[in-house]
């Protein structure tokens, strides 16, 4: 695994947990990161990071909905 350093202004008032969450929850929303592996990365359990999800108004059914569409026609 690789480390990356950021430099955060300290006016954001946010701890280091909060970014990882940030960062997690993007990539998970965005598809790069599998929710294990997203909860892994915050150093959380799949369930906690799960329900955590909605702070950050990400789904959880990380569904694309092209997929869904095609799901649909098939159906």
């Amino acid at each position: 695994m690789r480390t990356v350093t950021f430099n955060i202004p300290d006016l954001l008032d946010i701890d280091d947990k909060e970014v990882a969450m940030i960062i997690a929850t993007r990539l998970y929303e965005r598809g790069k990161l599998s929710l294990g592996q997203a909860a892994e990365l915050v150093g959380l359990t799949k369930q906690t990071f799960a329900e955590l999800l909605s702070r950050y108004d990400v789904s959880i059914f990380n569904y694309p909905p092209s997929d869904l569409s095609r799901d649909v026609k098939n159906a």
